[in-house]
């Protein structure tokens, strides 16, 4: 039962099941995506839902498909943890690798995901897939 979760577990859970129906089992119906940018905040699980398809089928990782996540550092304080990971691919049309340090925050209520915040470094990433690091 995911109420009786910590935040660390409920992290380490949603990474390990990330991209799949069981993974949304963690987020509460009115969870928050603090995305940022032009789209701003996304609610709810099928807003979530989406993004995980839309990484899937390479929309937001310029077309990287075999997008591995390997977390590096947990550090939890009350209803939040925060997961230091680094996330690697390899993009299909260049053959390029790229691996970069990223951070993701949540906050969890009865264990489940009310909020989310991640930060990439984006920029590393877009030099890594264009050959110039």
């Amino acid at each position: 039962m995911t109420s009786e979760l910590t935040p660390a577990e409920v992290h380490r859970r949603i990474v390990e099941a990330a991209f799949t129906e069981e993974g949304l089992q963690y987020l509460d119906p009115d969870v928050v995506d603090h995305r940022g940018g032009a789209g701003g905040d996304h609610v709810g699980i099928a807003a979530w839902r989406e993004k995980w398809a839309a990484i899937g089928r390479g929309e937001f990782l310029a077309d990287v498909r075999d997008l591995s996540v390997r977390v590096e550092q947990n550090v939890s304080d009350g209803e939040f943890s925060v997961n230091r990971y680094t996330s690697s691919g390899t993009q299909l049309s260049t053959g390029r690798r790229y691996a970069v340090t990223s951070m993701d925050m949540i906050r969890v209520r009865a264990g489940r995901i009310v909020e989310h915040w991640a930060l990439m470094d984006v920029t590393a990433r877009a030099a890594q897939l264009r050959g110039e690091a």
